[in-house]
């Protein structure tokens, strides 16, 4: 249909019960942005208890277009929409609310019109109706109606001191810059957003609003002081009004998107201040402000906002506040990865060029902490190293043992979250310029120990790369704004990522993450068929709260599965590219094992944001390096979750067929490298001449029995007649003397099964041994 027939029967059919339209047949999508802001006010005028069936299916469709997309409106239709709004308060239709009449009023076209009666009609009935529901949109309609109504509606909203002083700087703000503090009202900052509210940006471009943001944050700090040195009255999670947490969260999150530089100091004072009583009380001055103020480091993460978090974790009391911070502390260390820009900005601490600090502890002893691979304390006397913490300073000192142990995990935590946030930019294929790499990476006395273990690139002219390890190379005399980045194995043909593991093994260089090793994902000739979906990992019986945890780990979000309404399946989500592109992985609930909940894997699908919003798109078109790290996750989650690597399954019926079908199936990409891994590990070790590769297994050869162990899920067959051989997986001081050049748990498993059963003759526990001897 025409787009102007089909606006003038949509107008027609709002307005006119005799005419009929079949609404579900017609292509909204085809209407301008123009044409829909100019129906949607007949739409809203229509009411579902008096209205022909076909005429409020007319309507509501329209009013589904309208929230699918962003109309633009006339002055004119921005009248008559809140008009159409009170209309509906004096029909007592439930559940108006006046955001669309704000939204209108942000997209439109020309001066905005007159509304004050329409906006003091809203305003007073909502005052009584839903109170601080909308409160932004509320605020912005009650300033167009007159003084007197702002003010009853600022009265209202101003709920502690905090809160009054945001009503303040509102108050001040011309009607427009209202509009963005308006749309706080779509945002709900307990959900994880898909991708980031435009709204943050917006704000924290209002000078007023910014300045604010550090005016409410510090007087939130100075309020936790109080609480803790007893000048302000102390009760249990009563520190900050509901009101007050939300403001508080709002100017956090505006403060951390500036990347403030007063910012760390106040979180490292207001976290810590709000996380423990001060009393001995097992219990916090705000729990609400606490999860507020964390959720909105997950949306917008810096190195110090995580410091401050677990400062906070390790001071409180509280029984349950803990593992809350745990879970979230996850997603904001995965959510720090993505934002390279910040997270790679550490701190020097106090240590030298060489990565060493030293603090005296009187009458010649002194605390050393020398960062290398981590960091290490060690305890010296005019120079000569002790074994352990010296009495006098334990006694004279604690307050120096405490602080150097605690700079220590600090330094720690601060290593691993860098090379997981170098790890993050592998997708985005991340650059940096020269000069800044060697001065705040290559030189910097903490980052260097993770740094000179990665494998980088230069681009020493368009489109020309040279990579170089920093541990054994010298740096390559490269322009200062030369452009330098992560090596990947996708970018390097097969004999180029042959030489760089061999390089590794050989010096026993083991990588802060895998990269050299590094699986790589292409695309299938079925998924180039399929198009739109990945059925690689489908079709997989996994342990669902393994998966989970995994999830949560790897910064993938996701609902929780079990047998309750919408229980039954959900899509996990990453988003990737700095919000670019997205993975979806779907999974359902199965049953349970047990106390165990298992669950089944499905297709994969990758979405592509064009003008704001996701469209699926085909494989094809999903940059490679995109598709290579999500195909990976997903393989780790199948891969270390498959009840298949589990050698206690004993559940029978379809889960057991599936088990002996996958437990020793073709390799993944997963367990490719982990042969190949193996290939350059086995010659080295003393049971070398016990082993060989053979396809999916490795072949050790007993005294007594030769066994198969499957590559994948580490399970194994004794020969002559594949009896399955079940030993609980352990790592054993054995298998940590052996070097691995990357963490692998399944690795360090199938070689600690190898050790053992090369010596199947010296085996004394008394299960495993009947099974060789087949009396089990």
């Amino acid at each position: 249909m025409i787009p102007d027939m089909l606006y003038d029967d949509l107008a027609r059919a709002l307005t006119d019960p005799a005419f009929e339209l079949d609404a579900r047949s017609a292509d909204l999508a085809a209407l301008t942005d123009e044409q829909l802001g100019d129906l949607l006010p007949a739409a809203h005028r229509v009411h579902h208890t008096d209205a022909a069936p076909a005429t409020w299916r007319t309507a509501l469709a329209v009013r589904h277009a309208a929230e699918a997309r962003q109309p633009r409106f006339t002055p004119d239709a921005c009248r008559r929409l809140f008009e159409a709004l009170v209309e509906q308060i004096r029909h007592s239709e439930p559940g108006v609310n006046i955001v669309p009449g704000v939204t209108a009023l942000t997209h439109c076209t020309g001066p905005w019109p007159d509304l004050s009666g329409p906006a003091r009609a809203l305003t007073e009935s909502l005052l009584g109706r839903q109170g601080g529901t909308h409160p932004y949109s509320l605020f912005l309609v009650a300033g167009l109606a007159d003084d007197e109504t702002r003010r009853a509606v600022a009265e209202r909203l101003g709920e502690g001191p905090i809160a009054r002083a945001e009503i303040d700087v509102l108050t001040g703000l011309t009607p427009a810059e209202r509009a963005v503090a308006a749309e706080l009202d779509l945002v709900n900052t307990y959900i994880e957003p898909e991708s980031t509210p435009a709204v943050w940006q917006k704000l924290a471009d209002l000078p007023a609003y910014a300045d604010f943001a550090q005016r409410a944050l510090e007087a939130a700090a100075d309020r936790a002081d109080g609480i803790q040195s007893g000048e302000i009255p102390y009760r249990s999670d009563k520190a900050f009004t509901a009101r007050e947490v939300a403001v508080l969260g709002q100017a956090a999150r505006v403060a951390l998107l500036r990347d403030e530089k007063w910012l760390p100091e106040v979180y490292e004072r207001l976290l810590p201040g709000i996380a423990v009583a001060p009393t001995a009380a097992r219990t916090v001055p705000s729990q609400a402000l606490l999860y507020e103020l964390v959720r909105a480091a997950k949306e917008f993460p810096t190195p110090e906002a995580v410091t401050a978090i677990r400062t906070a974790r390790s001071v409180t009391r509280h029984a349950g506040v803990p593992k809350q911070l745990d879970k979230l502390l996850k997603k904001v260390e995965a959510a720090l990865a993505q934002r390279t820009e910040v997270a790679l900005r550490l701190p020097r601490l106090g240590f030298d060029e060489s990565g060493v600090l030293r603090r005296p502890a009187g009458d010649g002893y002194a605390a050393v902490v020398t960062v290398t691979e981590t960091a290490e304390l060690t305890w010296e006397k005019d120079g000569r190293p002790l074994r352990g913490v010296p009495a006098p300073v334990r006694r004279d000192h604690g307050e120096l043992v405490k602080e150097v142990r605690d700079l220590v995990k600090r330094v720690d935590i601060q290593l691993s979250t860098l090379a997981r946030a170098l790890e993050g930019g592998l997708p985005v294929g991340a650059a940096h310029p020269y000069r800044w790499w060697r001065t705040e990476l290559a030189g910097h006395p903490l980052a260097r120990s993770v740094v000179s273990g990665l494998i980088w690139e230069v681009e020493t002219a368009p489109g020309e790369w040279r990579p170089f390890l920093p541990a054994t190379d010298d740096l390559p005399d490269a322009p200062d704004d030369a452009s330098v980045r992560l090596w990947h194995p996708i970018r390097a043909d097969a004999g180029t990522v042959r030489a760089w593991r061999d390089r590794l093994v050989d010096a026993e260089l083991r990588q802060p993450f895998k990269q050299a090793f590094r699986e790589i994902y292409r695309l299938t000739p079925a998924e180039e068929e399929a198009r739109l979906h990945s059925n690689r990992f489908a079709a997989h019986l996994v342990h669902y709260r393994r998966m989970r945890g995994l999830f949560r780990a790897r910064g993938w979000s996701s609902r929780l599965l079990g047998p309750w309404d919408c229980g039954d399946g959900d899509e996990a989500t990453r988003v990737l590219v700095s919000g670019r592109w997205r993975v979806r992985f779907f999974h359902s609930f199965v049953d349970w094992a047990d106390d165990d909940p298992v669950a089944s894997t499905d297709w994969i699908r990758f979405d592509h944001r064009v003008d704001g919003r996701w469209r699926q798109a085909p494989l094809t078109e999903v940059p490679p390096l995109v598709f290579s790290e999500a195909m990976r996750d997903v393989d780790l989650f199948v891969g270390v979750t498959s009840i298949a690597a589990d050698p206690d399954w004993t559940e029978q019926g379809p889960a057991r067929a599936y088990w002996e079908r996958a437990g020793f199936a073709d390799l993944t990409e997963t367990a490719e490298a982990r042969r190949d891994a193996l290939a350059r590990i086995l010659p080295r070790l003393k049971i070398a001449d016990r082993c060989t590769l053979d396809g999916r297994f490795l072949i050790v050869r007993g005294d007594l029995r030769t066994y198969r162990i499957h590559l994948g899920s580490a399970n194994i067959l004794m020969e002559p007649d594949n009896a399955y051989l079940c030993i609980v997986p352990s790592r054993t001081r054995i298998t940590s003397r052996i070097f691995l050049p990357f963490e692998d748990d399944r690795l360090a498993v199938i070689l600690s099964k190898a050790v053992l059963l090369a010596a199947d003759g010296e085996v004394t526990d008394a299960a495993i041994r009947a099974q060789i001897d087949g009396h089990a």
